[in-house]
């Protein structure tokens, strides 16, 4: 099929030409994408040479990526590594961290589990909140100045000594907790779901009409996709869906990306092994969107 006649490939420069009438693009960012979604599963480590090819082909001068790996290294989430006339980036260690709490907010299968219970972190009194900055990275919702919750789900993040400093009270009571919906700004986020929502359906009906991306297309699509996806995601405190409004538009978002991963993962996949990345080390990491290829476990 020819590329002027292919859809998908109409859907993916419109998807391209989305992220460039935003504005000025955060380069540091859609690098971070594709570390988390390609790089690090293949060992953590990139020649220049594959960052240049996907971000050139989503229209990013290799000047503006320069100077985003440059921040990304003063800020010591890459290293980079020379290997005779080329360079080479690896995620590094003081990254490690803020990519695993991401991954598991971005690649899950859907809300989880509610346990019943509720956990309430208090600022102390003299006023240092500072305290409580990673409190929403714990899935906690800020309620009011320095109080914060958060419903005990299966598998939370456990607190130990995280928000050391804070009075924590946990509890299993709670009147009316459908109010809980009054304490978190969930209709600005189902607004960037149905938003999500309506920017890749084109791409989902050129794959429903047969059309597909290969290769480096599919590649810089799928990084596109996780991109939009992450953006959302890990603004939303990931409520149990017992908490969740009725007319919740996040799992419509989420069964679209999972069926778009799924569809650009076999060729993007190919892409990466002709570019010289190694094999998929943790593919386990990504089940909860590539139900049926090798992504099994969605920072702007």
């Amino acid at each position: 099929m020819a590329l002027h006649h292919n859809p998908a490939q109409k859907a993916l420069d419109g998807l391209i030409d989305r992220l460039h009438a935003k504005g000025r693009i955060r380069v540091w960012s859609l690098v971070i994408t594709m570390f988390g979604d390609a790089v690090v599963p293949r060992g953590g480590q990139v020649p220049l040479g594959v960052l240049q090819d996907v971000m050139g082909r989503l229209r990013i001068e290799a000047g503006a990526l320069r100077t985003a790996m440059s921040r990304l290294a003063s800020d010591h989430w890459v290293i980079r590594e020379r290997e005779g006339r080329n360079s080479n980036y690896r995620l590094a260690e003081e990254g490690r961290h803020a990519f695993d709490l991401a991954t598991r907010r971005i690649y899950s299968e859907g809300p989880p589990a509610w346990t019943g219970a509720w956990t309430v972190a208090i600022a102390p009194p003299n006023g240092d909140s500072d305290i409580l900055a990673d409190a929403t990275g714990l899935g906690f919702v800020r309620i009011n100045g320095g109080v914060y919750l958060r419903p005990e789900t299966e598998g939370a993040i456990r607190l130990d000594d995280a928000l050391a400093g804070a009075l924590i009270v946990h509890g299993e009571s709670a009147e009316h907790p459908e109010a809980f919906h009054e304490l978190w700004p969930s209709r600005d986020i189902a607004e960037a779901y149905r938003a999500l929502i309506a920017t890749l359906t084109p791409l989902q009906s050129a794959f429903q009409a047969g059309a597909r991306l290969s290769g480096l297309d599919a590649m810089a699509a799928r990084i596109l996709l996780i991109h939009n996806w992450r953006r959302i995601v890990l603004r939303d405190p990931g409520l149990p869906i017992d908490l969740l409004p009725a007319d919740w538009p996040g799992e419509d978002a989420r069964s679209l990306v999972r069926h778009l991963y799924n569809a650009l993962h076999e060729a993007s996949e190919d892409w990466l092994d002709h570019a010289g990345l190694p094999s998929p080390h943790a593919p386990q990491r990504f089940a909860g969107l590539a139900s049926a290829a090798a992504p099994q476990d969605l920072v702007s």
